[in-house]
């Protein structure tokens, strides 16, 4: 299954040299993921209040391959690579119409509330597959 977003560039996400700033990439496919979720019925803030789950990233594998400027419209495709008991891999790009300007590969794991892992829940994990 795949998601996606579009966002908008505003002068806050550039740099000196009126390209995106490479972390706010990191940002805007959070905001893929979290919308991703919350578009599967996936409430995160229930599951960090009813059992004290949360996800957390652990790895990101990232390719920046071309420059998003002041006012583009971008386009943020998430879809799931792989899911184990207790992390989600989710691949990631960022489009500019049809140009790919980044792409990503993002590990997340499920943690308790103290930060150990956690095994997914099953409703999750249903609403995902």
């Amino acid at each position: 299954m795949s998601h996606s977003i579009t966002i908008r560039v505003y002068y806050e996400d550039t740099d000196l040299a009126g390209i995106v700033y490479y972390a706010n990439y990191l940002k805007f496919i959070e905001r893929g993921r979290t919308d991703w979720l919350r578009d599967l019925g996936i409430d995160q803030n229930a599951l960090k209040d009813g059992g004290g789950i949360v996800f957390a990233v652990r790895r990101v594998e990232a390719d920046y391959l071309s420059p998003a400027r002041f006012d583009d419209l971008l386009t943020v495709e998430s879809s799931l690579h792989q899911m184990t008991p207790a992390r989600i891999v989710m691949d990631q790009r960022v489009m500019r119409g049809g140009d790919l300007l980044f792409t990503a590969r993002v590990t997340v794991a499920c943690l308790t509330h103290s930060g150990r892992p956690a095994r997914i829940p099953e409703a999750v994990r249903k609403a995902i597959a």
